[in-house]
């Protein structure tokens, strides 16, 4: 079992849509194989230590949903509440990637401090950002709220790789959008007796970098890219980390999170990374 002080990281189910195979995976017409509709799930993610909670993204703001036709049941400072997590507790915010529905409800956290690559703010802080084909996954009034952040030094900016918290990496691998990140949050797990060894286990949030497996597991890179040979680059890394003992990645929008973890006790759309049910 976990003791209590450990560090529990969770994926939170907010909203869904269908999609298509075609419309998804790169090229898709190279694989000679027919088209068919596939479901796709938006996620953000909490770690929690104790009383530290990070959150990794923050989901897609209502209105632009509706917009944009995404069916959606929460935002994150309504769900956390039935996590026994104040939302005005969260320090720290994580962000992937600057995509609509990666950062839509920063705003509900206005005391929360930003971290994420110097390459992702750069770039959406940039002209270039607004040609149509990188445009179209933005949202105006949330590359403005980044930049506010910045101005108020409520925002750090890293290159490579940072330690966020002891056990917490934020590692930087480009190909989806120019800084797009992941994060390896490892927890322990011991049973009641301190002499017992302590064995580790890390999920690794991979958000974007990894929306569905069959990218990494089939060699299928994701049709919205800034970078394909990062992207390819990206998926031999989560595949060697995938490699290593106790180690499980978490894709960005696939269904099959929630076969391949277990639920969590408080809410059938919150599943718990420290319950893998398959390896």
């Amino acid at each position: 079992m976990l003791n209590n002080s450990a560090r529990e990281v969770l994926a939170v189910r907010y909203g869904h849509r269908v999609t298509t195979r075609a419309e998804s995976y790169l090229n898709f017409h190279l694989y000679a194989e027919p088209d068919a509709t596939i479901d796709i799930d938006y996620y953000f993610w909490v770690i929690r230590d104790g009383g530290e909670v990070i959150l990794v993204d923050t989901g897609f703001a209502p209105q632009a949903g509706d917009r944009r036709g995404r069916a959606h049941h929460t935002t994150p400072a309504q769900a956390l509440p039935a996590l026994g997590i104040d939302p005005a507790s969260v320090a720290t915010i994580v962000i992937t990637h600057a995509h609509w529905d990666h950062i839509g409800n920063i705003r509900q956290f206005p005391n929360a401090h930003l971290v994420m690559t110097e390459a992702e703010y750069d770039f959406w802080t940039s002209p270039l950002a607004a040609r149509a084909h990188f445009a179209a996954h933005s949202e105006p009034d949330e590359i403005a709220r980044l930049r506010q952040s910045a101005k108020e030094d409520k925002l750090t900016l890293f290159k490579g790789q940072l330690t966020l918290a002891p056990g917490v990496d934020l590692i930087e691998v480009g190909g989806h959008t120019p800084g797009q990140l992941i994060v390896a949050a490892t927890m322990r797990e011991s049973t009641m007796r301190e002499t017992t060894m302590r064995k580790t286990r890390t999920a690794v949030l991979a958000s974007d970098a990894l929306h569905f497996y069959a990218e990494a597991e089939r060699d299928r890179p994701f049709a919205i890219v800034a970078d394909l040979p990062a992207m390819y680059r990206a998926y031999d890394l989560l595949n060697d980390l995938a490699s290593q003992p106790g180690t499980y990645l978490v894709a960005g929008h696939d269904p099959l999170v929630t076969e391949r973890f277990a639920a969590h006790p408080a809410d059938p759309d919150v599943t718990d990374l420290g319950a893998p049910t398959t390896r």
